[in-house]
């Protein structure tokens, strides 16, 4: 493998029925932004790509009771969603939709590959429809009891439970979760993906995973596998991506499920993403040359389609099920390097829930907190390998206590002190053993915490900067320079050195957790160009919903390349000029709270 490596991250695709709060994040959004921004600092060719996810029929169901279309819901959401993991941070080369002509084709090769090479099958099912209105009931809208664990709450499609792919008809007790009523289960011609026949070849790529996945994706994905059944990848309504066969592309009410086609947005935002910049082949770079790799994240309710379902698509794509086949078009595609789940988040005791107001929306959120204090919580105390709890109280304990007192504390008095008595980077005259030491644990936290960050070990690697930070205070507390001012001069200058060296040394091991804050660091600092590059809006044109014509619509990108962030302590250099330092963080009150509570509740009842 070459020194330069060239990683796709693949992140989850946030669904166009409402605005995502902060629970969806902690899953999909804030771990592979941290994990792309230190590959680009690590010097890596980094292609971080997702989308609004924004067919099926929950999109129509909720489109029809607000009286709009299909389309003009999907627009509404797919611009919120943009705007939001924009305020939040996330460094996509692109971030594009579903519903895209380029997606629409794209997705269209792919079936037309597993078709071709004997891996979908046309089937006569049950399908369930509402008896009051005649239409569809997609799987995730019924609910009832699974069959095989008992479980009360399973959905048509999937039991949470226990993690058994299901079909509605095979729920005991079946209703909708859109009025409640029993639905009626009638015959209808739909295409299925063969599983089984993948089953061989994904337990032997799976095993072939262990030590390197986390042990909680893996069991899960390993068992599994006795069970694999063919899955319907067709649906009968009208929103969605036509099927590309005679007979079947003209039939209005006929498209594919859109779990199928979203898991092939990875690959078609890499086309797009290729086209944009005026290199078409560029996406072969990410997804077909031997020593690339994917990374794919996401929250755990998505595990089956990451490490089963799109798997087992792409062998079919490649011929390489127990039926072989022929290679598609568009080429071999490189299987998953890791698939990288986080657990559930609730809030406050309870599960996150939009329809019972049970949330805090990433909107709501970054109008009274920044950003990177969201992005601090949930990297040290989100659901990394397990469930956790968000409480506004150890939000506001860790936002005062560890972004306020020790890293903000420790800018600030450096900083701070260097510039008032210097105006500049002071020189440094001879270093005592206790200088040397510490910065020489400084300089060592760069391995140390990108070999956690390489695990994907996020919440570790965040734990290792800090203590780095927590050194930095105590150094300058042991060494009290304040002191030296009179008696000392030069040793003052000496340790102030150390101290803004260990600052820039933090600022860089915190920036893939924190980027808009080290980007303030990094300027008191007396740092010149862009040190961590955030990302923009600009808009993307192609036909948009199979419809006539050229759209405009949003999509999130950056000049990543252009960053000065670098994966290594950088010497700081004497004489350069600082500026008094401004807060990097607003301290809490303790009322905030009680008032946070009071507006869940509120809202809740």
């Amino acid at each position: 493998m070459s020194s330069k490596r060239h990683i796709l991250t693949a992140v989850a695709w946030p669904y166009t029925n409402g605005p995502r709060h902060i629970g969806h994040v902690s899953g999909f959004g804030v771990p592979s932004d941290v994990f792309a921004r230190f590959q680009r600092m690590r010097g890596h060719d980094v292609l971080m790509v997702s989308g609004t996810d924004e067919h099926g029929t929950p999109i129509q169901v909720l489109a029809d009771q607000e009286g709009v279309s299909a389309r003009e819901l999907a627009d509404r959401y797919n611009r919120i969603i943009v705007e939001d993991l924009v305020a939040l941070g996330l460094s996509y080369d692109l971030f594009t939709r579903t519903t895209t002509g380029n997606h629409y084709r794209v997705v269209q090769e792919l079936f037309t590959g597993l078709y071709e090479n004997g891996y979908i099958f046309a089937h006569t099912t049950k399908g369930a429809v509402s008896p009051s209105t005649g239409r569809t009931l997609p799987d995730r809208y019924i609910e009832g009891t699974c069959p095989i664990c008992g479980y009360n709450g399973a959905r048509g499609d999937q039991c949470d439970n226990c993690g058994n792919q299901l079909d509605p008809i095979d729920l005991i007790g079946p209703r909708s979760r859109i009025n409640g009523e029993t639905p009626e289960f009638v015959d209808t011609e739909h295409f299925m993906l063969d599983l089984p026949a993948f089953a061989g070849v994904l337990g032997d790529w799976l095993r072939s995973k262990s030590g390197e996945w986390r042990p909680n994706v893996l069991k899960f994905s390993l068992n599994l596998l006795d069970d694999l059944q063919p899955r319907a990848i067709s649906r009968d309504l009208d929103w969605g991506v036509p099927i590309p066969l005679d007979g079947w592309s003209d039939q209005a009410n006929k498209r594919l499920y859109v779990w199928f086609d979203a898991v092939i947005g990875y690959l078609s935002a890499a086309i797009e993403w290729a086209e944009r910049t005026g290199d078409p082949e560029a996406w072969r770079r990410y997804w077909q040359a031997e020593d690339a790799e994917a990374y794919y994240f996401m929250g755990k309710d998505n595990i089956v389609f990451h490490s089963e379902i799109w798997p087992a698509m792409l062998l079919g794509y490649n011929g390489e099920g127990d039926r072989g086949g022929d290679t598609g078009s568009l080429g071999r595609m490189n299987l998953p390097t890791e698939v990288v789940s986080s657990e559930f988040l609730t809030m406050e005791g309870r599960k996150f829930s939009s329809s019972r107001r049970v949330v805090i929306y990433v909107r709501d959120f970054l109008e009274r907190y920044s950003a990177d204090a969201l992005r601090y919580y949930i990297i040290a105390a989100g659901p990394e390998t397990q469930d956790t709890d968000f409480t506004w109280a150890e939000f506001v304990r860790r936002n005062n206590d560890e972004l306020v007192a020790a890293w903000g504390n420790l800018v600030n008095r450096s900083v701070s002190m260097a510039a008032k008595n210097i105006g500049a980077v002071p020189e440094a005259g001879e270093l005592t053993d206790e200088d040397r030491r510490v910065l020489e644990h400084s300089g060592a936290a760069f391995d140390a915490v990108a070999e956690h960050l390489e695990s994907s070990r996020f919440k570790a690697a965040l734990q290792e900067a800090m203590r780095t930070v927590a050194e930095a205070n105590k150094y300058i507390s042991d060494q009290a320079p304040w002191a030296l001012k009179k008696t000392d001069p030069a040793r003052m200058e000496t340790v102030l050195h150390v101290a803004l060296q260990l600052v820039s040394d933090a600022k860089t091991l915190l920036t893939p957790f924190l980027p808009e804050s080290s980007n303030k660091v990094y300027e008191m600092l007396g740092g010149t160009g862009q040190w961590a590059a955030m990302p923009r809006i600009e808009e993307g044109r192609d036909s948009i919903g199979g419809e006539d014509g050229v759209s405009a619509y949003p999509v999130i990108t950056g000049d990543y390349a252009a960053d000065e962030a670098a994966w290594r302590s950088v010497p700081i250099v004497p004489g350069t000029p600082l500026s008094r330092p401004v807060p990097l963080f607003a301290k809490l009150d303790q009322s905030v709270v009680d008032e946070e509570l009071a507006r869940l509740e509120g809202e809740a009842g």
